[in-house]
């Protein structure tokens, strides 16, 4: 083995303990039969309610949220990402995320992945996060 792989490490050995040993959050209940689901726009306006706690706009606004998935019994798949592998909420933002979607009527139960392909860069921001911190 090179030095090179022997010294090598992963984005997660950098990362602080994930919220469940598969690295995924989980929130919710399944909803009742007759119960009429939550549509992506209030699952979106919930992970607007997220905040990275260092910087001031929400998950959806930063580019963090890469995918959402709303099947017919109102579960809610979600994969994310974070601005940076070390980030110091990185092992409890996707909880947040899972919690605030969790509490939307309509949305039964809720599981957060993370993803690091692509790498997040500042162009996924909106244009109203990039005007907030005077990105131009």
């Amino acid at each position: 083995m090179n030095d090179m792989t022997e010294h090598s490490q992963n984005f997660r050995d950098f990362m602080p303990v994930t919220p469940t040993p598969d690295g995924k959050a989980r929130a919710g209940a399944p909803l009742a039969a007759d119960a009429t689901v939550a549509d992506s726009e209030a699952v979106i306006d919930a992970l607007r309610t997220v905040h990275d706690p260092e910087i001031p706009v929400n998950i959806y606004e930063l580019g963090l949220i890469y995918g959402m998935e709303i099947d017919g019994a109102g579960n809610v798949a979600i994969d994310m990402t974070l601005t940076a592998p070390a980030c110091p909420v990185a092992g409890e933002m996707p909880q947040w995320a899972a919690d605030a979607v969790a509490a939307i009527e309509g949305v039964g139960e809720v599981e957060v992945s993370m993803v690091w392909d692509p790498p997040w860069s500042p162009t996924r921001m909106s244009d109203d996060a990039r005007m907030f911190l005077d990105m131009g």
